[in-house]
């Protein structure tokens, strides 16, 4: 079939259309437009996972602490797509096309935005609303779920001397202490962050090298090196605004793992409306809630698949918004403006 205007085919064109709303002929073709065309032409298709057992866990928490210590902020070597899982596990699909071309329009929205000038002895700040949900046992036996808020403001140090400030209801912590840790993949400074690659695959090589490590083959993790990739970008991009040519960068590194796939509809725990990428790992699907106009990350959340002691299919059991960022010259301040 001939090529329309836009260098697809026209079925392929009139699928991503209706796949991402908003997109025109004029945005079309995009940076990964080969490979979104090569996934479009053929079927894309997901192996069969097992439905975990929905035993009642006594826990499920976001860890909404920004800290250069404590966000699991991963950074990556190059992954072949070959369908298998780095650590051995049965194959997983590609990245569905979808979330591919939404990620990518991501990527250009972060390079986009204008360079912030932070000075060492500053402070990102990041303000966020959100839950984490437990299961406690009843007179009767059975295992209720209860929210807990999770809100919080959080400082972190762009040279890390003053490390990571948090007040939330529950007080106010620093974590770790001022000078207490050198910056790493695992705990990063803003001054960290700006000496990364911005090539999607180097960085997603730096991501994977932890992933194998520490949740890899024989290693104890049951979560296997694609979704600890998945969730370290998540945590990086929730918890840090990294330079805008990093951030770019890990939108497209996250749109080269295995499982990735689209949500056209998610609601963030600020009641904002907005469209996912997502992955699904033992009965629970997280996903990265972006502005359907900006494209701008609202937050992210992770809900159940299936009917459990953690509610009906669908019920979110993590959430985090980000509703509010900028730069402060003290802890215990808010950005100007």
């Amino acid at each position: 079939m001939k090529a329309d205007r836009t260098g697809l085919d026209p079925t392929d064109a009139a699928e991503l259309r209706r796949l991402l709303p908003g997109v025109t002929d004029a945005d079309l073709p995009f940076h990964q437009q080969d490979r979104i065309k090569d996934h479009l032409m053929r079927e894309t298709t997901r192996a069969e996972r097992s439905a975990a057992a929905a035993r009642p866990r006594p826990r499920r928490r976001l860890t909404l602490v920004l800290a250069a210590g404590v966000a699991t902020c991963a950074v990556v070597a190059a992954v072949a797509f070959t369908g298998q899982d780095s650590g051995g596990s049965p194959a997983v699909a590609k990245p569905e096309p979808a979330a591919v071309q939404l990620l990518d329009r991501v990527a250009l929205a972060a390079q986009s935005s204008p360079l912030p000038t932070v000075r060492d002895g500053q402070f990102l700040y990041t303000r966020t609303k959100g839950f984490s949900t437990a299961l406690s046992e009843t007179t009767g036996g059975s295992m209720k779920p209860e929210r807990t808020d999770e809100s919080a403001e959080h400082w972190v140090s762009v040279d890390g001397s003053s490390g990571t400030v948090t007040r939330s209801a529950k007080g106010t912590t620093t974590d770790p202490a001022p000078g207490g840790a050198k910056s790493t993949v695992n705990g990063p400074t803003y001054r960290f962050l700006e000496s990364l690659p911005t090539d999607p695959d180097k960085l997603l090589a730096k991501i994977y090298e932890d992933a194998r490590l520490n949740h890899g083959e024989g290693t104890d993790s049951t979560t296997g090196p694609d979704q600890q990739a998945f969730v370290a970008i998540g945590d990086l991009l929730r918890t840090v605004e990294a330079p805008p040519g990093v951030s770019s960068a890990l939108y497209r590194a996250a749109a080269r793992i295995p499982g990735v796939v689209y949500v056209p509809d998610a609601t963030d725990a600020a009641g904002r409306a907005g469209v996912a990428v997502a992955r699904v790992h033992d009965g629970e699907r997280t996903e990265w809630i972006f502005d359907k106009t900006s494209f701008r990350l609202l937050g992210e959340r992770t809900v159940v698949l299936k009917k459990s002691a953690w509610g009906e299919a669908g019920t979110p059991v993590t959430s985090v918004a980000i509703v509010g960022r900028g730069i402060t010259d003290k802890t215990g301040q808010q950005p100007k403006g």
